[in-house]
């Protein structure tokens, strides 16, 4: 069964070395998380996600979730244990709001946190993450007294939160929604109709589950204009506002899946379900999307998360199996045969997934901090191109990141060769859990169009302008450093590339909308290899310095960063011109045959 070790001193050095994360100190909830406080934070996460979160993630998976006739749902047996003790450490309320019980602390901390406690067991920390959401949004929108009422509990964890968008007949879509609001004498509604794919829809974690369900108001407009957000919980509050009766909310089933078994994805029933709305009439998908914004980078960790679970079962695997000997010699001449980690494929397939970890973990934790700073700085310039970036690089990060986290867990399986099939090795879990992210909040196609149809033109270009720039300034400031060169003209040649890219679709995309289509999903991933790239020339430029000024005993840890990037530069980023090439072809040939030719 595969071990995990959270990635402490790599986090500490992104976000010390790379992020210059001291240097926020100003903002609010940064003073509160000194370097030492912050080193502390990361090392009891890092303990609870070991040796509490990550020993029930194989049971949690064999055992799954089980719906009982009286439509309750029971999750694995050790899950409210492991819960239990995240909740007791505030963990779920690291970054929540103070008043409202929460720490306050940044949201890159939490990130931070997370990772590591998804690579535990991602199943598990769907409950809280889908919490987490319903913070977000209640924070956002809800008026003075719903937050009074929903948040503290939602923050200390004791009640869990959802969010339901999905009908039989409507995903993407959701203009075709048909759960419906009917307003009552005393400002509630009655909301009827179905959801699916609910997570953490109905289990037996907290002692309230408050749904937060897309409906359509008696007489609203259609489409996505006539759509609002309601608050249903699973028990209605009685005078001291504590669970009472049963709302008209009920599971009807468990969807069977093909991974995250401990996380009971649920078919839910609204029975002329009480509800109060959440912002504003008509207003539910700008509400919404307040959590799918937030879940969407959750979603992209997740993809990081267990694409590093998977590489660290795989590394430790490659070191004690023997198999042949290396093509260069032996290497283990007393053993039979030499440890698989001395193959160049082998060697292809670990590196590919470092050097993808260190890069994807720089990426989500810059994403954090300019989500932090767009939410908390004084200047409001600031908080713009922040929040820009952040709008910009949500679709990357959760498209680019999950696809490489499924990617990257069946290259670890295939480390293991046969045993990597085998359910007790774990890796079949890996695989089967990495697949659900390039699915849900929006699928990755969605992602990429998105990114296409709507980032890119956003305010006249404005986020998409900035970053060309600032990639294109570091390559320019460190061009006549000798050592830098063999990463900054690699990743020159991918920001060219992405920007021929850019140029093409502004030519072609407008007069025929399916060259975008067809350019899309390419587009994203080119975008996605030249921010890693970005995040490498940064964490080489940090390593650098730090040996020229004497590293000490550290001196490893940075001449591996140098050597890892480099393989990143020489590996990956050359993709950025066979993505360039098939978004030149525009789209006759993907759109030339009629339906009845498949």
């Amino acid at each position: 069964m595969p071990s995990y070790r959270a990635p402490v001193a790599d986090t500490l050095f992104v976000l010390r070395e790379v992020l210059g994360y001291d240097r926020h100190s100003n903002l609010p909830g940064f003073s509160d998380a000194s370097p030492d406080v912050l080193e502390a934070i990361l090392a009891e996460g890092a303990k609870l996600a070991e040796n509490v979160i990550q020993p029930t993630n194989r049971t949690g998976d064999i055992e799954g979730c089980a719906r009982h006739d009286d439509a309750s749902v029971t999750t694995p047996a050790a899950f409210k244990e492991a819960y239990g003790q995240y909740c007791e450490g505030g963990w779920l309320g690291l970054a929540a709001p103070v008043e409202y019980g929460g720490q306050g602390l940044p949201y890159t901390i939490h990130s931070a946190v997370t990772e590591y406690m998804v690579s535990a067991n991602m199943a598990l920390m769907m409950y809280p993450g889908l919490t987490q959401g319903a913070i977000a949004a209640l924070v956002a929108h809800g008026t003075d007294e719903q937050k009074d009422t929903w948040l503290p509990r939602l923050v200390e964890g004791s009640w869990t939160g959802t969010m339901n968008l999905t009908e039989p007949h409507c995903g993407t879509d959701l203009g075709l929604l048909r759960t419906k609001a009917v307003p009552n004498s005393d400002g509630s509604y009655r909301i009827s109709g179905q959801k699916i794919f609910i997570s953490a829809g109905e289990h037996d974690l907290s002692a309230n589950i408050v749904h937060l369900v897309l409906a359509r108001i008696e007489g609203a407009p259609a489409g996505t204009k006539g759509i609002s957000l309601f608050i249903v919980p699973k028990f209605l509050l009685d005078a001291n506002s504590l669970p009472g009766k049963r709302n008209g909310v009920s599971c009807g089933s468990i969807e069977e899946k093909m991974g995250i078994h401990g996380n009971a994805t649920c078919v839910m029933n609204y029975d002329d379900a009480i509800g109060y709305l959440l912002g504003e009439e008509n207003g539910g998908l700008k509400a919404m999307f307040t959590m799918m914004n937030e879940a969407r980078l959750g979603v992209g960790l997740q993809g990081l998360a267990l694409s590093e679970a998977a590489y660290q079962a795989a590394t430790a695997y490659a070191k004690e199996r023997l198999q042949g000997r290396s093509l260069s010699g032996p290497k283990a001449p007393d053993k039979p045969a030499d440890p698989i980690i001395v193959h160049p494929d082998i060697r292809r397939n670990l590196m590919t997934m470092k050097a993808f970890n260190e890069a994807g973990r720089a990426l989500v934790l810059w994403t954090a901090l300019n989500s932090d700073i767009s939410h908390r700085a004084d200047d409001e310039d600031q908080r713009q191109a922040a929040g820009d970036y952040v709008g910009l690089m949500t679709p990357v990060v959760k498209g680019m990141l999950t696809d490489k986290g499924f990617e990257h867990a069946v290259m670890a399986q295939q480390v293991f060769g046969g045993h990597g099939y085998i359910e007790e090795h774990g890796m079949s879990q890996f695989v089967r859990d990495a697949r659900i992210a390039m699915i849900y909040e929006g699928a990755n196609g969605i992602q990429a169009l998105d990114l296409v149809g709507r980032k890119l033109a956003l305010d006249g270009g404005r986020a998409l302008q900035a970053f060309f720039k600032e990639v294109g300034d570091f390559c320019e400031e460190n061009r006549a450093d000798e050592e830098m060169a063999p990463y900054t003209k690699t990743l020159k040649k991918g920001l060219n590339d992405l920007q021929a890219a850019t140029m093409w679709l502004m030519q072609n995309a407008m007069a025929k909308p399916d060259n975008a289509g067809a350019a899309s999903t390419d587009y994203l991933h080119l975008f996605g290899l030249v921010a890693l790239g970005y995040m490498w020339g940064r964490m080489v430029r940090a390593a650098h310095d730090k040996l020229a000024n004497g590293a000490g005993d550290n001196a490893a840890f940075y001449e591996h960063k140098l050597v890892t990037g480099r393989y990143f530069m020489e590996r990956a980023m050359p993709e950025t011109g066979a993505h360039l090439a098939r978004i030149s072809t525009g789209a006759d040939a993907m759109m030339a045959l009629p339906a009845e030719a498949f």
